[in-house]
């Protein structure tokens, strides 16, 4: 299978105030509400690098902001969250990480490469994904063991890692031969729809996102691996008031909203 570098989406950034300051007094008291850190306009361009799983998420909500201020733009830069985070480490240009794991911003925290703090700003759950119908009849994770070409994401990307920790609580072994491998979630969900491989273990969000061309078997919490995603900006980003709005933008009830649309967990 090929392995698919990252998916770049230049997208036209609007972003809105995310609240406004307001002072109301009365006699005899008066209560006062902070503004928010960002509610005014932003200009100018950010590289916002995140994980494949959030194409479809950041995708609508980069559009959420295109109509009110066409003054800042922001570009994706989709792709496995461990080759976004040797991209950034090595140099690459960013403003933004969105990270499918903990593990890879931490990485970042450590070669001192933050601008300030990461938080988790949403959370995600594997799902199995078979042909339309399930052919193969497949009920739990150790029906993998006994059907043909399983697709799993590659052992170093997130999706990898929560794949195997969910076979190693199930105790189920499948055979190397029988696995292929993708670069990121998108990759291994396509080797299924509309690939050859009778089963995959991704995000609930991208099998959602693939509709009918796949059927999904849901895993147990006993079983299952929940994913936490981090966002942060960098020290080397060269914007850092849109890109410090961007992420407040992620944060807040719509930001919220447009991530559980697609089917994202909230952070805690």
């Amino acid at each position: 299978m090929k392995l698919m570098g990252p998916l770049l989406v230049a997208l036209g950034l609007v972003a809105s105030a995310c609240g406004s300051s307001s002072a109301t007094k009365s006699a005899p008291t008066t209560t006062t509400t902070t503004a928010p850190k960002f509610a005014g306009s932003v200009t100018g361009s950010v590289t916002v690098s995140a994980a494949a799983s959030l194409t479809q998420a950041f995708g609508k909500i980069a559009a959420d902001f295109k109509a009110a201020n066409p003054a800042a733009t922001v570009t994706f830069n989709f792709g496995p969250s461990s080759t976004l985070e040797t991209q950034i480490a090595q140099g690459a240009p960013a403003d933004i990480f969105a990270s499918a794991d903990q593990a890879n911003m931490d990485k970042l925290t450590t070669a001192a490469l933050l601008d300030g703090t990461s938080s988790v700003f949403a959370r995600n759950r594997l799902v199995i994904v078979t042909k339309p119908g399930n052919p193969k009849n497949i009920k739990t994770l150790a029906d993998l063991a006994n059907v043909g070409t399983i697709s799993l994401c590659a052992v170093e990307v997130p999706c990898g890692k929560y794949a195997a920790q969910a076979l190693q609580i199930a105790g189920v072994s499948i055979p190397e031969r029988k696995i292929t491998r993708g670069a990121d979630v998108k990759v291994t969900l396509g080797a299924v729809a509309p690939g050859d491989a009778d089963a995959a273990i991704v995000y609930v969000t991208d099998a959602k996102s693939a509709g009918a061309t796949v059927a999904s078997v849901a895993i147990p919490d006993a079983q299952n691996a929940i994913a936490s995603y981090p966002i942060a900006a960098l020290k080397a980003s060269t914007n850092k008031a849109t890109a410090a709005a961007f992420i407040e933008y992620v944060e807040s009830v719509k930001g919220q909203a447009t991530l559980a649309s697609v089917g994202f967990l909230p952070p805690s």
